[in-house]
């Protein structure tokens, strides 16, 4: 019985978290009040979450949320006779049916430029894409309070100072185009490889991060940045069969057996990050795509180009010369120079990745290759104490043992 319930609940979280994001820019929409909205979703949650164990998780999980919440927000209307006029547009109104367009509205409304730009983000990751305070933080390798802070004072911005809920004009969608950049980026990179729960990836937050980054790719088709981003997207979803083994082991990307690898999917990528190229202005997301394009493109581990991998690194620091981006460049030049070398270039960033267990994990490899098996062991419980992913916690015990 308890495991039968546990099996419940996951499927359940599950459900709540695909669904958050979306009902909240369905009932933004219509009620055009974010804190609102936000608490009828928890609302039809709570309802579900008496129901649903009993009834069934229903066929259309999102509709039936959506329903619920739509009738708590007209019994609390009701008793709001200034929101009279809204009744009647809620009442009256349908599922919606373009709820790609409804998320686009809010993902653009959060990465309003009145905003501060670490605001936008957490705002956007939270309303928006549904990801929990905690999950927020562990991205952006702050304290839960910072980003709580940070999502009411954007709140509370949005309010004073009227922001519009729609869709820029092309212009204003450039200019907010990096903030929604970077929450797509930091959506899909919590579905690829997940900070919390018991499962090791969220192929749904994956998939959706790619679905949105097409959606705006039709907005703005010519802008290479979009183009670059949807395809570094799409070339890690074509490998993602192979990166996990039967029991949930996180397969490095050494082992990993390439036949899985969907090749259609990994030239289309290509394709995409050439008509980035020919706009003739690079940017950080068009070399991370090249750079995943490189790995891909290898039949096999020991056919990886490292020098190009490098040389693409070394252009991205221009971009973006952040420590994630250079314990990257490191890992590349490991295999050009050998571990020494790597080991020299990662030191410098103890202070600022101390907090980020891929910094340990990495150290523990090259100081494990250098033979300095007992400093190795440091590194790798180190990193061990920062994630709580089960299938590199996995990796790194079997590490240490």
């Amino acid at each position: 019985m308890k495991g039968a319930r546990e099996a419940t609940d996951t499927a359940l979280a599950e459900v709540f978290r695909e669904e958050a994001g979306r009902l909240t820019a369905s009932l933004v929409r219509l009620l055009g009040d974010f804190d609102v909205a936000e608490e009828l979703v928890q609302d039809a949650i709570l309802i579900a979450l008496q129901r649903w164990p009993v009834d069934g998780i229903p066929d259309r999980p999102g509709a039936w949320l959506l329903t619920a919440a739509r009738r708590r927000a007209i019994d609390r209307l009701r008793r709001e006779s200034v929101y009279r006029e809204k009744l009647i547009l809620l009442a009256g109104s349908a599922v919606p049916e373009a709820q790609g367009e409804d998320r686009l509205r809010l993902l653009f409304t959060c990465c309003h430029p009145a905003l501060a730009p670490e605001s936008q983000q957490a705002l956007t990751l939270r309303a928006v894409l549904g990801l929990t305070t905690p999950e927020i933080a562990r991205a952006f390798l702050v304290p839960e309070s910072t980003i709580a802070q940070r999502i009411v004072r954007a709140k509370r911005k949005i309010v004073e100072a009227r922001i519009p809920y729609r869709v820029p004009s092309d212009g204003e969608m450039v200019e907010r185009l990096d903030g929604v950049l970077g929450v797509l980026y930091l959506l899909f990179n919590e579905g690829y490889l997940s900070t919390s729960g018991e499962a090791p990836a969220r192929r749904d937050l994956a998939q959706d991060a790619e679905w949105l980054t097409s959606l705006l790719s039709r907005l703005l088709p010519a802008e290479p940045e979009i183009l670059g981003l949807l395809a570094l997207m799409r070339l890690h979803l074509a490998r993602l069969e192979s990166r996990f083994s039967a029991g949930g082991r996180l397969v490095l990307l050494e082992h990993q057996e390439r036949s899985l690898w969907r090749r259609d999917e990994i030239a289309a990528a290509g394709e995409l990050i050439a008509s980035a190229a020919a706009e003739g202005r690079p940017g950080p997301y068009q070399l991370q795509a090249a750079i995943a394009a490189v790995h891909a493109e290898a039949r096999t581990w020991e056919s990886t180009d490292w020098m190009q991998i490098l040389a693409l690194y070394e252009m991205l620091t221009f971009h973006d010369s952040g420590p994630v981006v250079r314990l990257n460049r490191a890992v590349a030049l490991r295999h050009v120079a050998g571990p020494a070398a790597a080991l020299d270039a990662i030191e410098p960033l103890s202070a600022s990745l101390q907090k980020y267990h891929l910094y340990h994990a990495t150290r523990g490899e090259l100081l494990r290759e250098l033979g300095r098996t007992d400093d190795a062991r440091v590194a790798w419980l180190a990193a061990l104490e920062l994630t709580s992913n089960p299938a590199e916690r996995a990796l790194l015990n079997e590490r240490l043992t």
